[in-house]
């Protein structure tokens, strides 16, 4: 996971029959939970009180493209 201002980028490993939209609403519910419950004060900071977009981009990769991936992660750390 590489996190920057307004994005995060993940590599996850889930098989074919998990529901990606699932995953990422799972992702973000709990980690805004966790955050809120421990900065409140960040809620009334953001619009809405939401610290996520409802939108999200998912790309697939195979283990023949995993380690461009986490390459193209990594490089992100110094941008």
């Amino acid at each position: 996971m590489e996190s920057h201002k307004d994005h995060i980028h993940l590599l996850i490993e889930c098989h074919p029959q998990h529901y990606i939209p699932s995953i990422v609403k799972a992702f973000k519910g709990v980690s805004a939970r966790l955050l809120f419950k421990k900065h409140p004060e960040l809620k009334q900071q953001l619009w809405g009180g939401h610290l996520w977009n409802p939108s999200y981009f998912v790309a697939t990769g195979s283990n023949n493209t995993e380690k461009q991936i986490r390459a193209y992660i990594q490089s992100q750390k110094k941008k």
